[in-house]
């Protein structure tokens, strides 16, 4: 007989679980035979020990078994099932783009996105700001949608990893939210749901991150990779920079209509350009779609080139209930918000730091992200034309411009973005936009570390 009790007592004196306990664990998270409190206890347990490679790809894979998993096979689809999933940040756009990339280049991308919380953009808001774009179709219906266009981004469903969603609800007040193998099984187990072939994972790292040190997205970038492989995914990681916004903008209308321009070719900003076409070449190389990441590059920049990367997402929008010419007259269906008003700068010098984290409230207090899961967005608000780091400024060039609903918001904004971005004297050191490339024949047994 299962006792919940013994099981949590096992990790608690830093006893091996067993995949069968985990297993009968998970599902009692699912069915409810296992409490709230019992649920913290666990996490809890694990965020002090830690679980081990074994444990941690059958906490993943019980919990990706909790609901229903997608299929492909019956599809006969002509190329892989590859999708990407960032950890988050400020101006992280680079779902919209890569996606219909990657179709163009004869890759199938079901993505299944999540809404932002607190500093972060959700790649569902950004959707979510296109008028009549439903985010959850029937399975079917996300099937054939990414059968016939190639690409598909939708929300989560119940069905999918349904014990994650209790499982996190626990960790999120009970202070063990940043448990590096908590938050491994919790990404996986909702990505590996979706039938993958190949997973690429994008950790931040720097002032916008989830994760507060490079040492830290490291360590969680490593563990992603070798859990998602030992469940039998195959699985890489670039841990990217996030000491700025990626984008120079931030907030829901305004990143979509930046990635139509991407798209199209009316504007790519040198960060955003760099950062998804790395992503987007590691998922090409891994799905076995280029031989090597030279010729990948070359594909997607004929993506774009060519206008079938913008063509691709405009057919994902109408199918998923946008209009058909949405592409084309984006400005006319992304509503704008009523005040645009600059910030400038105290000083004339170079930009010598950005706390990217402090931008993403800025957005928050205009309306344009959730403090809590259940505050309704203002998609209209948000940052445009940013400055980036080194960047040499005058009095008169804005620090950013501040799009707001109500003079209040503005106000609150324009204090925040001031305060966000500083300005000096002091020689600023370019950071790489790509810090590391992480695959599993990189990852040697001797170099797993267990980090709480």
């Amino acid at each position: 007989m299962f006792l919940p009790q013994e099981f949590i007592a096992k990790k608690r004196d830093k006893q091996t679980l067993t995949s069968a306990d985990i297993q009968q664990f998970v599902q009692g998270i699912t069915a409810g035979t296992v409490s709230d409190s019992q649920i913290s206890a666990f996490a809890m347990a694990v965020f002090f020990n830690d679980l081990s490679l074994d444990e941690c790809v059958a906490l993943t894979e019980s919990m990706r078994d909790s609901g229903h998993c997608m299929r492909w096979d019956d599809l006969n689809l002509p190329g892989p099932v590859l999708d990407k999933h960032s950890t988050g940040g400020v101006g992280d756009v680079v779902s919209l783009m890569l996606g219909p990339m990657i179709a163009a280049c004869g890759g199938f991308v079901p993505m299944i996105s999540g809404r932002g919380l607190g500093h972060t953009g959700g790649t569902l808001d950004k959707l979510a700001a296109i008028p009549g774009y439903n985010p959850f179709p029937d399975p079917e219906k996300f099937r054939s949608i990414v059968k016939r266009v190639g690409v598909s981004i939708i929300g989560q469903t119940d069905a999918l990893a349904p014990a994650d969603r209790r499982f996190y609800a626990t960790r999120d007040v009970t202070g063990t939210v940043e448990s590096i193998p908590l938050i491994t099984a919790s990404i996986l187990s909702k990505k590996l749901a979706a039938g993958l072939d190949v997973l690429v994972m994008d950790v931040k790292s720097g002032s916008g991150a989830f994760m507060p040190t490079l040492e830290r997205s490291v360590a969680l970038a490593e563990r992603i990779v070798r859990v998602g492989n030992g469940a039998g995914v195959t699985t890489s990681a670039l841990v990217t920079d996030m000491n700025q916004p990626l984008a120079r903008c931030a907030g829901n209308a305004i990143e979509t209509a930046e990635a139509v321009r991407f798209l199209t070719g009316d504007g790519r900003s040198s960060r955003l350009f760099e950062v998804t076409m790395a992503l987007s070449a590691e998922m090409l190389l891994a799905g076995g779609l280029a031989s090597d990441l030279l010729q990948a590059h070359q594909q997607l920049q004929l993506a774009l080139d060519s206008g079938r990367a913008a063509e691709i997402f405009g057919r994902m929008v109408a199918e998923m209930g946008g209009a058909s010419d949405f592409v084309e007259h984006y400005q006319y269906y992304l509503e704008s918000a009523p005040l645009v008003r600059a910030v400038y700068p105290q000083e004339a010098g170079r930009v010598t730091a950005i706390d990217t984290r402090g931008l993403g409230m800025a957005v928050c207090a205009l309306g344009g992200g959730r403090r809590l899961a259940s505050d309704v967005l203002d998609y209209r608000v948000g940052l445009s034309e940013l400055v980036e780091l080194g960047q040499e400024v005058t009095l008169n060039t804005p620090l950013a411009l501040v799009h707001a609903a109500d003079d209040t918001s503005l106000q609150e904004a324009l204090r925040r973005v001031r305060s966000a971005i500083k300005v000096g004297g002091d020689v600023v050191v370019a950071l790489p936009l790509v810090y590391r490339t992480l695959r599993a024949g990189d990852l040697s047994v001797s170099s797993y570390e267990e980090v709480p």
